[in-house]
């Protein structure tokens, strides 16, 4: 599936989320890798699969196999992460605060492609999961290493771009056939 096929299953409600489609995949602003790792660790964190097909078919003409399998790892690792850290601060209960994670979070450490590159997917995938402290952290390294604030805010807007995408088809897929039946 490509993402020209994607772009033609949206329904029409959908026509924000196509334009917005159509312009993210033109915005040059990231440099390459940033971005198709971007799009390929968001696509991944929408759990959509013709979304994620789509955007693997694009990073396998645009990445490395190493960056590839590091944006895969990102939005793998940040599944869990998000999950386990977001119930941290949401718990009352601040005792789980010091217990230990014993969580493996190896990739982070050593991702196989440069530091910020990572970081910036991790946050993109944070923010579709909606893990604030994780936002916050990778933000942070982000920062120090140097990347815009302009480049970040650019990065949570693709991710939801990719998320609407996600939610529209699915939206799509549902609502049509009970529509046509009630017809």
């Amino acid at each position: 599936m490509s993402i020209e096929t994607v772009k033609a299953r949206l329904p029409a409600f959908a026509k924000d989320a196509k334009l917005n489609l159509s312009s993210m995949l033109s915005d040059e602003s990231l440099p390459a890798q940033q971005r198709y790792g971007l799009f390929l660790a968001s696509a991944i964190a929408t759990r959509n699969r013709e979304v994620m097909v789509a955007f693997d078919e694009l990073a396998r003409t645009n990445l490395t196999p190493q960056a590839q399998d590091a944006a895969r790892a990102a939005a793998t690792v940040m599944a869990m992460n998000n999950i386990y850290y977001r119930f941290l601060h949401l718990a009352d209960n601040r005792a789980y605060e010091t217990k230990p994670a014993r969580l493996r979070m190896n990739v982070i450490g050593n991702p196989g492609v440069d530091k910020a590159d990572f970081e910036l997917w991790s946050l993109a995938v944070s923010a579709i999961n909606g893990c604030g402290k994780f936002i916050n952290a990778h933000e942070k390294v982000l920062l120090e290493a140097g990347v815009t604030e302009d480049a970040i805010q650019t990065a949570v807007r693709f991710a939801a771009v990719i998320q609407s995408v996600a939610v529209a088809l699915e939206a799509g897929d549902a609502i049509a056939p009970v529509a046509e039946v009630a017809a």
